[in-house]
């Protein structure tokens, strides 16, 4: 199981500002769409080139021409990209088959998606790496939650990772880590605390005895 650190309402030196204070408790970064639409491609490379040790996910939410947007995060440092699963089947493969030449990973946002569970197990045939669930931040203010959409997908999904984005905080993430997500991520739960290593480093030891625990 993996952790995430979403960042999007920063700019490049704000990223790397709270990057270096938890690099030592996440896995990937993602640089979110808010940055990528003010800073451009070049903050993924920024990222990466700042923490090479990481993993860089460039959220962009691909909805067409597949292969090309793949093909430039790819270019800029990306290790995984987002394609939106409401975007077309073609989209999707032409994702799938630049990844590949590529090395990177496609990470398939199930926002929005209102047919969740047969959508999911149509994307998992198509040779996606991720399949995420994500409320986003307009439906989080009206009280709701990804934890019961997580069960949906993994009761489908046969050959991709899951994950699961949206509101996880330090005190909800003991429920999200007994459904056994493959990727958790993380945005204000940790960029926006007081104690951004502190609670990083919670996270990373939930996340490392959940796992330990599903392995036994």
């Amino acid at each position: 199981m993996k952790l995430q650190l979403a960042l999007d309402l920063v700019d490049i030196p704000g990223a790397i500002g709270v990057v270096s204070e938890v690099q030592a408790y996440i896995d990937i970064v993602e640089i979110g769409t808010p940055i990528v639409i003010n800073e451009g491609l070049h903050a993924v490379k920024a990222l990466k080139d700042a923490f090479p040790q990481l993993d860089v996910l460039a959220d962009l939410k691909v909805m067409d021409a597949g292969g090309y947007e793949v093909l430039k995060a790819s270019e800029a440092g990306a290790s995984i990209v987002t394609v939106l699963g409401a975007s077309s089947d073609s989209t999707i493969r032409g994702a799938v088959e630049e990844a590949k030449k590529h090395g990177t990973e496609i990470l398939i946002d199930m926002i929005s998606v209102p047919n969740l569970a047969e959508r999911a197990a149509q994307v998992d045939a198509l040779g996606v790496d991720y399949i995420c669930v994500h409320t986003g931040y307009d439906l989080q203010a009206e009280g709701q939650s990804p934890f019961e959409d997580l069960q949906t997908i993994k009761s489908v999904v046969k050959n991709a990772k899951t994950a699961v984005a949206g509101g996880i905080k330090l005190d909800t993430l003991p429920g999200v880590i007994a459904a056994q997500p493959d990727l958790v991520i993380v945005g204000g739960g940790i960029a926006g605390q007081a104690d951004k290593a502190g609670t990083a480093a919670e996270m990373r030891r939930l996340i490392e005895a959940g796992s330990a625990a599903a392995r036994v």
